[in-house]
């Protein structure tokens, strides 16, 4: 082949490439260009500062080494990304616990456009949205991302959703309300019996699912979190008993 049909191919072929990988990730995002552009916006500049509803674990990123996890749950709990088995993986071990109250400012939020995707490292949560903070406690000069749920395609489903983790007014007064012992469950991601419900939700983050009973004027509920290997029993608000991998852990 001639030089410069050479040269001429090789330009041509980053750009195909491209294009090509481009065409083989799709958008995994429903939400319009629009609202996307009006989240980012206003989350990361009027509403960008927040405080932490709940206690959470900081961890790797699987397989991205830049960037930190931030979540509520253990690593072994965290359902976001599969092996090539349709296996769960573990992000990495807790390398801190942030309590709730901690100040958290949204410096981005970055929806998982076509584009996005195919720029993410392969195994990271790529087809999620990521949201990317600076949390009071952590490490500084790291990116810290939350990951939310891929299906969220309106910007009030979005907000009620991170809402689960965030809350844009500070805590003190509602953890002021809470007796040492629990304060102290709370930051540390632990239980204590007779623990209020709100406290159990700031300590251990909420539940998958919830299943309410009656027993008489006894009001009971059992909340199960991800995979079910986390169950806590609570009656008339007040924690009576818990277990993780079928172990009661109260003391």
């Amino acid at each position: 082949m001639p030089r410069s049909l050479r040269s001429l191919s090789s330009r041509l072929l980053v750009p195909l490439v491209v294009a090509a990988a481009t065409f083989g990730c799709a958008s995994a995002t429903r939400m319009s260009p629009e609202d996307r552009a009006a989240l980012d916006r206003g989350l990361s500049g009027p509403d960008a500062e927040q405080y932490l509803r709940v206690s959470a674990y900081l961890t790797p990123f699987f397989g991205d080494a830049s960037k930190r996890l931030l979540t509520p749950y253990p690593p072994e709990d965290v359902r976001l990304v599969d092996d090539t088995q349709g296996k769960p993986i573990n992000p990495g071990p807790i390398q801190a616990t942030l309590p709730a109250g901690s100040r958290v400012r949204i410096t981005k939020v970055e929806f998982p456009t076509a584009w996005v995707v195919t720029e993410r490292v392969l195994y990271s949560p790529r087809t999620w949205p990521w949201v990317y903070v600076t949390v009071e406690g952590a490490p500084a000069g790291e990116q810290v991302v939350m990951v939310l749920p891929p299906n969220l395609d309106r910007q009030d489903a979005f907000r009620a959703e991170l809402g689960s983790t965030l809350s844009p007014h500070p805590l003190t007064q509602q953890l002021n309300g809470f007796s040492a012992a629990v304060r102290e469950a709370v930051r540390t991601k632990t239980l204590v019996p007779d623990m209020p419900a709100d406290a159990v939700r700031m300590a251990w983050g909420p539940p998958e699912s919830v299943r309410r009973t009656l027993e008489g004027t006894a009001k009971n509920e059992e909340w199960r979190y991800t995979g079910e290997r986390r169950k806590v029993f609570l009656t008339d608000g007040k924690l009576v008993r818990a277990e993780e991998a079928g172990k009661a852990i109260l003391p």
